[in-house]
């Protein structure tokens, strides 16, 4: 069986936490900012832990990870 290939998309938009959960940028932050609220913007620093449901698609794209 060939090997499958990674996402390159993926591969560049998440990684994995040393616990092996996955991590993503928060959304909503390049533009129009003067619009959000302080506490969102806040908020959206750094970055985040998916959500089970997501983190299984993404595995799926990700599959020597």
């Amino acid at each position: 069986m060939p090997k499958l290939k990674t996402k390159s998309a993926a591969k560049k938009r998440f990684n994995f936490s040393s616990s092996g959960k996955i991590m993503a940028q928060a959304a909503f932050r390049r533009h129009n900012l003067r619009k959000r609220p302080q506490k969102m913007k806040r908020q959206a620093r750094g970055a985040m832990v998916l959500s089970i449901s997501d983190s299984k698609n993404i595995l799926k794209y990700m599959p020597y990870r």
